[in-house]
């Protein structure tokens, strides 16, 4: 059994944020029914659906990874029958998940004043840019406008003249993580309480704390840090290096792992006893730096870093994807998984990075073709009989895979 299983979730999100936080608490063992338009369904079922590369049966990658272990519930939620369909789930619900723009939830009536009407004991979680709240709250946000918003793009890049945003989309990412905390956190409270409540959710708030000691260190001292690459502004050498035929990672963060790096490298020149301690490697860091260069470029990355891994020094190599997905403690960790297609066949995609002793069970369902639970999931939980069912699919309030 997983740990979340029995907690409902209604999952109103689209694209990245809110999709992603709803798949982590769908691989948990929620149940998460997705609420989608009719016709088209959420957005990202056409998003990259026919590329040649990047889809499978129909299905785009965005789809294929962020909806898995997820049912789909196709209604009109712009018409008041809609309206009312999406009530009488929400009775039975434990969570309505939602990334709309600020202002949007309240223009459906599915704003949390509304659902606690209808369950006083309902968790809602809004994902919004800037927050529900604030004089910016209004403003549309999508990741890197946020990376570049709070700060976190003025340190990343080789310097100041070249922003850079994180390759990964840790705006988006982050903030669904986020949200998972926030939801668990009011349903741990609702147990205590026997209430509910709302989880506000802004990208911008998580990029503020994400941005942490870094933040205090320009409190304290009102310097603005600049970017340095990928070096370290207090270690050295914490930097990327040349081998032979790539690139190697080297993180020396204490004076043993500086003793062990030497004897890996055996640089008679590095062993001044002014680079014995932090301040005096950090105050000759160009020098270290080039010396160590012009030593591993000598030998293969893997050479390096089996010998370096030896002396215990952390180190690692820049891998491609395709070298990542492959790397033996990557699967030894299940962390690329083969989820099936519901017409169908198997996807490899990253797998669930919660680890649970008790109850880790760690199975995937496939991502659902649109409306493909419409039917089960208004008999189950909101008790309607199949010829209420079969009347709102006719006057197309909602919409059923056959």
């Amino acid at each position: 059994m997983k740990p979340l299983s029995g907690i409902k979730v209604l999952d109103l999100t689209h694209m990245l944020a809110g999709p992603y936080a709803g798949m982590v608490l769908a691989d948990l063992g929620a149940d998460v029914v997705k609420i989608e338009p009719l016709v088209t369904g959420e957005m990202t079922r056409s998003l990259l659906a026919n590329d040649p590369d990047y889809s499978f049966k129909g299905f785009g990658a965005y789809f294929l990874t962020l909806n898995r272990n997820k049912k789909s519930v196709s209604v009109d939620l712009k018409s008041t029958e809609g309206l009312s369909v999406f009530y009488d789930l929400v009775k039975s619900a434990d969570v309505v998940l939602n990334n709309f723009s600020a202002g949007v939830v309240s223009k459906l009536k599915i704003d949390f004043d509304t659902l606690k009407s209808i369950n006083p004991k309902i968790v809602s979680c809004s994902i919004t840019g800037f927050g529900e709240t604030g004089p910016h709250s209004s403003r549309p946000a999508y990741d890197q406008i946020v990376q570049a918003y709070g700060g976190g793009m003025s340190i990343t890049g080789p310097d100041a003249n070249n922003p850079t945003r994180a390759g990964i989309p840790i705006g988006d990412l982050s903030s669904g993580l986020y949200s998972v905390i926030g939801i668990l956190s009011a349903l741990l409270s609702k147990e205590k309480t026997g209430k509910g409540q709302h989880v506000d959710i802004s990208l911008l708030d998580v990029q503020i704390s994400l941005l942490t000691y870094m933040a205090t260190m320009q409190t304290l001292s009102g310097k603005d840090p600049e970017p340095i690459g990928n070096a370290h502004f207090v270690h050295v050498p914490y930097n990327t290096f040349t081998a032979e035929d790539g690139f190697i990672v080297i993180a020396v963060i204490t004076n043993s792992f500086w003793d062990s790096l030497l004897e890996v490298v055996n640089i008679e020149e590095l062993r001044n006893p002014e680079f014995r301690d932090q301040p005096g490697r950090l105050a000759n860091q160009e020098y270290i730096e080039n010396e160590l260069n012009n030593k591993l470029i000598t030998k293969s990355s893997s050479y390096w870093i089996n010998e370096l891994n030896k002396a215990k020094v952390p180190c690692g190599p820049i891998n491609t994807f395709s070298q990542a997905l492959a790397d033996e403690q990557v699967s030894y960790r299940n962390m690329v998984v083969e989820v099936p297609h519901p017409d169908g066949g198997l996807v490899k995609m990253p797998g669930n990075p919660v680890k649970l002793s008790y109850t880790g069970e760690t199975t995937y369902s496939p991502p659902p073709h649109l409306g493909q639970d419409t039917r089960k999931i208004l008999e189950t939980w909101a008790g309607y009989d199949a010829s209420k069912i079969e009347a709102l699919i006719t006057s197309k309030v909602i919409q059923a895979a056959d």
